[in-house]
């Protein structure tokens, strides 16, 4: 099972992404939980403390170990292209609540659009990932599409683009989809999140394909409270657990 979870600022990634992990940690699985977005806050969702978050280095600011791992260095400009990395989520993830958490951080390129080192790592690692065969990788990617256009999750099994009852968010669906399939990913699946009425299911069932639809995801207090006070709304909120877990029902018949 390996999942990138994708969609808007906003939507509910991180809490799709963190109860996904948390379901599949209680069943004994190995989860990999990596942490792709720049405004990285899936340690909090997960159950790590604002202190525990903060102490955490982004695997994008070691730059010596992207040296180390690239032959780079300040009189050398060429580098490998495919480090070794496989044994970077082992030596630096951070086990919270049975999750091994990796946080990516993310690598400003500019306006140039350069390959750096670090860069070359981030991608290798993520690529790395995809060939866990027994484990559960849930990648909660950055906010928007570029992450798509440089293709760091090619080799993902398929994308979840987390949506709202809109017109916008349905739009970012198809765009995802469409981009996916030049990556060669040919699942998107869509959750729909803060559902507020039946008024707001109909209009998702009327947008997006019965196959691509994994579930609702109904309007909760409850999360908003988990994030209001910086706890995992795994600990929050007994039904949106159940509705998430209904998902992963239906993902786990993709194994």
């Amino acid at each position: 099972m390996k999942v990138a979870i994708t969609g808007k600022g906003g939507v509910g990634k991180t809490t799709l992404s963190s109860t996904l992990a948390r379901l599949y940690a209680d069943e004994g699985r190995t989860v990999l939980a990596a942490d792709v977005d720049p405004d990285a806050n899936l340690g909090l969702a997960l159950g790590l403390s604002q202190e525990e978050v903060d102490a955490i280095i982004p695997i994008s600011k070691m730059r010596d170990l992207a040296k180390e791992r690239t032959g780079a260095s300040d009189d050398n400009k060429f580098y490998k292209l495919n480090p070794y990395v496989a044994d970077i989520p082992e030596k630096f993830a951070k086990t919270v609540n049975g999750v091994k958490l990796l946080v990516m951080g993310t690598v400003d390129l500019g306006g140039s659009g350069c390959v750096c080192p670090e860069h070359v790592m981030l991608k290798s690692i993520l690529s790395a990932m995809t060939y866990r065969k027994d484990d559960v990788v849930i990648m909660d990617m950055e906010a928007g599409l570029e992450h798509l256009g440089r293709g760091t999750a090619a080799n993902m099994d398929q994308f979840i683009v987390v949506i709202e009852p809109g017109a916008r968010s349905v739009q970012t669906y198809r765009n995802v989809k469409r981009l996916a399939a030049d990556l060669g990913v040919k699942r998107v699946r869509v959750v729909a999140n803060k559902i507020r009425d039946t008024q707001d299911e109909d209009f998702i069932r009327s947008q997006i394909p019965e196959e691509d639809l994994l579930g609702f995801i109904h309007y909760n207090l409850e999360i908003m409270d988990a994030d209001r006070n910086g706890k995992s709304p795994y600990d929050y909120s007994p039904a949106a657990i159940e509705e998430i877990r209904k998902i992963k029902e239906i993902l786990d018949k993709d194994e």
